[in-house]
């Protein structure tokens, strides 16, 4: 399967080569823009980055994998980032790993999500769900059902 930027993209992408002061600099705006277009970064997505910013498909790869919130595989199913750092374990996000873990949902265990005032809390498509209860967390999951 082959991938190419959308026409919007395209055009996102010209604009911000002449506000930065180097391709380089555009790796994690584009990785968005993929993510955003597809729903997941492919092998083929990170070459078509390549080609666009100019530095090899290895180091968008190296960029894509450091970061929990890109997502490499395609998945059919709502992927729900639990956050799992100190304050949102002390706070209960350990019971909401076990109780998101029955649902069909794909939980990946991520790295501070940058809400420790409102632990424990989940991010769906860039969407934070805070103060998490069980509860909250089925209703959450209902609505976007």
């Amino acid at each position: 399967m082959s991938f190419s930027f959308s026409k919007e993209n395209l055009e996102k992408i010209t604009e911000l080569k002449t506000r930065y002061p180097s391709p380089k600099a555009l790796c994690l705006p584009c990785l968005w823009m993929v993510q955003y277009q597809e729903g997941y970064i492919s092998l083929d997505a990170i070459d078509a980055i390549s080609k666009q910013i100019t530095i090899p498909p290895m180091e968008i790869y190296r960029v894509a994998t450091f970061y929990t919130m890109f997502h490499l595989e395609k998945s059919e199913k709502l992927q729900v980032d639990v956050c799992k750092t100190l304050s949102c374990k002390l706070c209960g996000s350990d019971e909401i790993l076990k109780h998101l873990e029955t649902k069909d949902v794909k939980v990946n265990h991520v790295e501070c999500l940058g809400s420790c005032g409102t632990a424990p809390v989940m991010q769906i498509d860039d969407k934070n769900y805070e103060n998490l209860t069980k509860e909250k967390v089925d209703a959450v999951l209902e609505e976007l059902a």
